[in-house]
């Protein structure tokens, strides 16, 4: 099984690739991608607004519209690249067979002659399964949650 922090690597290189599909395919069935209004301070994700809470249904219609050739947003095609500091774990539940990896990050996503970047911490519940690791809830802590944030295309 490869280490957690090696997942979370490949994680950010599938989305970096645009393999949307294959990165979908990381997370579990009751999986989230959650991106707080409140960034680090927001406890849950009901409590408050949200800049995204996404179920697997709701991402995998985020990935059909970047994949359809008539997506107006998508003319040019966003591109992204993801830069990764070195991965900690913070909790470790070896029975319940989950653990959250902490992982600081600078994330940027480029279209046209337009680029954004945005740094933060991501917080990964990852949980084991007899094919390796899987994702639970990918929770994306802006740096700058609170700002006026241009619209991201693509995944952070």
């Amino acid at each position: 099984m490869t280490t957690p922090e090696d997942f979370v690597a490949a994680e950010a290189a599938l989305l970096d690739a645009g393999r949307f599909d294959d990165w979908l395919a990381l997370f579990t069935e009751d999986g989230h991608y959650w991106v707080p209004l409140q960034g680090a301070a927001q406890a849950d994700p009901y409590s408050h607004n949200s800049i995204a809470y996404e179920d697997r249904l709701l991402l995998q219609l985020r990935i059909e519209r970047l994949k359809n050739p008539r997506a107006h947003s998508q003319h040019p095609a966003s591109r992204c690249q993801h830069v990764l500091q070195r991965s900690r774990i913070e909790s470790d539940d070896a029975a319940g067979g989950e653990l959250v990896l902490r992982t600081p990050f600078l994330y940027v996503e480029a279209r046209g002659e337009q680029q954004l970047m945005l740094a933060g911490s991501y917080r990964h519940l990852l949980v084991r399964t007899a094919s390796g690791w899987a994702i639970r809830q990918k929770r994306v802590d802006l740096l700058n949650a609170g700002q006026a944030l241009p619209a991201i295309q693509l995944f952070i």
